[in-house]
């Protein structure tokens, strides 16, 4: 857990120093770029990315406001949205991933063997 808290913590501390948004904000884009044009529902990014509700339409909120994602009204359900990645966001996303990169591979990569390094993609990939 301590390994865990401190990667976190260098990982928004490098996004933060290169003027980037939070690292919650790279998971949100990422998922819904991997979703593609047809977006996700906000409850599916929740369930995804484990977060609360509240916590999720905050973090939309702000999202939005910054045109990162674009949000519309559901066609099949009235009450409902849809979220999807705005350009900006695809280019955000794509800005944030090599300083989070280095983050991995100073405080990860650096310490493993190539064969290790399979090796434990391969043990993480079963839970």
């Amino acid at each position: 857990m301590r390994t865990s808290r401190g990667l976190l913590e260098d990982v928004e501390a490098a996004l933060k120093a290169a003027g980037l948004p939070p690292l919650a904000w790279y998971d949100v884009l990422l998922e819904l770029e991997k979703a593609g044009n047809e977006g996700m529902r906000p409850f599916e990014l929740k369930n995804r990315l484990l977060l609360p509700q509240y916590g999720t339409s905050r973090l939309l909120d702000r999202m939005v406001t910054a045109g990162l994602v674009d949000r519309q009204d559901c066609e099949d359900d009235g009450r409902g949205q849809i979220v999807s990645i705005s350009d900006s966001g695809r280019e955000t996303r794509a800005s944030m991933w090599p300083v989070y990169g280095k983050v991995l591979v100073t405080r990860i990569g650096a310490k493993l063997t190539p064969e290790e390094a399979i090796q434990l993609a391969r043990l993480l990939s079963k839970i």
